[in-house]
């Protein structure tokens, strides 16, 4: 049932069933074979995998923006190289549901919020502060929207078991790169947000809506917590990257 209000973006809307829906994508391109998923935003690792041939293009969705989907040739897992935004990345991945994908780890980058967060330092997304548009479309109006916890349970039981080093976390999750104002930024900082990114709370409600396993990690970049910005080359960490997908191709299949 649809809830009215003063603003559109709060008229949130229940029903389950909408004029387009993700089974009718997944009857048009077919079942693909797997349903576990690693979303990463790091393009240079994927062809650093694709090169050498640890992964093989699994199929192309074509469309305004084709998506290429990788599959590692020694696990039933795929792998996609992420786009930006809750509308692009959230949408992808809702449209994914109706191929039979359940499970999903992403691993990115964002910008810190908290100096004790080194460059390539990773975080267990907790939950993440909705500050963009595309998550009330499929989850009812809340400042923030948690990660589910038996997901998070089995990331740091991997990590631990591992060793590899962590920290846990929500995140400020915002449409507009471009509109972090310091007073938004003391905000968020205040509000306990770690780090900034745009991404997981789009992720996270398609998540919740359509009943799937997802998870998180995000990588300590850019510093915007202090007077001035810093990019701290954060973009230049490649063996940093390229590990994560490994990691999340390791945890994707116990979640």
């Amino acid at each position: 049932m649809l809830r009215r209000d003063k603003y559109p973006i709060l008229e949130f809307d229940d029903e389950k069933h909408a004029m387009i829906n993700p089974e009718t994508f997944g009857r048009t391109h077919g079942d693909l074979g797997c349903e576990s998923l690693v979303i990463s935003f790091f393009k240079e690792a994927i062809n650093t995998l694709l090169t050498e041939g640890k992964i093989k293009i699994q199929t192309i969705i074509e469309g305004e923006n084709d998506v290429t989907l990788y599959k590692f040739v020694d696990d039933d897992v795929l792998l996609m190289h992420g786009t930006i935004g809750c509308a692009a990345m959230g949408g992808y991945l809702d449209e994914l549901t109706g191929c039979g994908i359940r499970k999903v780890m992403f691993c990115g980058g964002g910008g810190v919020l908290d100096k004790a967060i080194g460059v390539g330092q990773l975080l267990v997304v907790e939950g993440a502060i909705r500050d963009e548009g595309f998550s009330y479309h499929y989850i009812e109006p809340s400042r923030i929207i948690s990660s589910q916890a038996d997901v998070r349970e089995k990331i740091c039981d991997y990590l631990d078991e591992n060793r590899i080093p962590y920290t846990t976390g929500i995140v400020w999750t915002t449409d507009a790169f471009y509109r972090e104002t310091k007073e938004k930024i003391a905000l968020r900082k205040n509000e306990g947000a770690r780090i900034v990114e745009m991404e997981q709370s789009g992720c996270l409600a398609v998540a919740q809506f359509r009943g799937i396993k997802y998870g998180a990690l995000i990588y300590g970049g850019d510093d915007v917590s202090g007077s001035v910005w810093d990019s701290r080359q954060w973009r230049d960490r490649g063996s940093i990257r390229y590990s994560m997908i490994e990691i999340c191709k390791d945890i994707v299949k116990l979640i």
